[in-house]
């Protein structure tokens, strides 16, 4: 089992969105996940590792039918208090969905892999349950404030200890293994690491910023080939006709 959020963890979370450059920086990110994934008003979309429910919200304001899933009941309760009835919510680990394939249309993982025991799993099974797009949002290993919380988690206790940091690159070589050569985009935010001006919002939000890889935060959205499982179908035949000899 990977790192599930505690009661503190969750009710930490929650007080890090009063701060104004952390609300700055999650609204960023909400910003950049929609504009990656576009999903359209009446699609399905699972939120794999939903936490409090942040983009969950952005896809609800969409018009998208969520469901969340996530191992923390503690984080699960937060989320439902802010939703209410308009998504659904399953407790359950990245691993394992209770899904079947190709269930909905978009799968997301947003910093989720950081948590999970076994990161490869977790997007094998995200594939699986999507039909049309994944988005991948990550901690980007190569950003100086990545590369920050690393090192400062060797000298004090945070929730960074228990993560990993990955990059578009690894990211991507991990989706072939299983998925094969489909077509992906990459982009990065938070190239500016503090701040939160009108203008360092509309430098990161354009994509010529975005295309630079050392962002605090990473998305990697990829195209699906939707897979079926197959069986053999028995065909029925019809009897062998006995013959009998010509008569000569």
């Amino acid at each position: 089992m990977g790192y599930v959020f505690s009661f503190k963890d969750a009710a930490e979370y929650e007080k890090a969105l009063s701060r104004p450059q952390f609300r700055f920086a999650l609204d960023l990110q909400r910003e950049f996940f929609l504009n990656m994934l576009k999903p359209a008003p009446g699609e399905t979309a699972l939120d794999i590792g939903c936490g409090t429910g942040e983009h969950m919200t952005s896809l609800v304001e969409a018009g998208v039918s969520v469901t969340g899933i996530d191992p923390s009941p503690y984080m699960l309760d937060i989320a439902r208090g802010k939703i209410k009835n308009r998504a659904s919510f399953q407790r359950g680990f990245a691993e394992s969905l209770p899904f079947e394939d190709n269930s909905f249309n978009h799968a997301c993982l947003i910093t989720t892999l950081e948590f999970a025991e076994n990161p490869d799993r977790a997007l094998e099974e995200a594939c699986r349950v999507a039909r049309d797009r994944l988005f991948v949002g990550y901690l980007n290993r190569y950003s100086l404030l990545g590369s920050w919380r690393r090192v400062s988690g060797i000298f004090h206790s945070s929730i960074y200890n228990h993560a990993r940091f990955y990059s578009a690159w690894d990211l991507k070589k991990r989706i072939r293994r299983f998925m094969g050569d489909v077509p992906f985009c990459c982009r990065t935010i938070g190239q500016i690491p503090a701040g939160r001006s009108d203008i360092i919002r509309r430098g990161e939000a354009s994509h010529i910023a975005q295309a630079f890889p050392f962002g605090a935060f990473g998305g990697l959205t990829a195209v699906l080939v939707p897979r079926y499982k197959t069986r053999p179908l028995a065909i029925p035949l019809p009897p062998k006709r006995r013959q009998s000899p010509a008569a000569g």
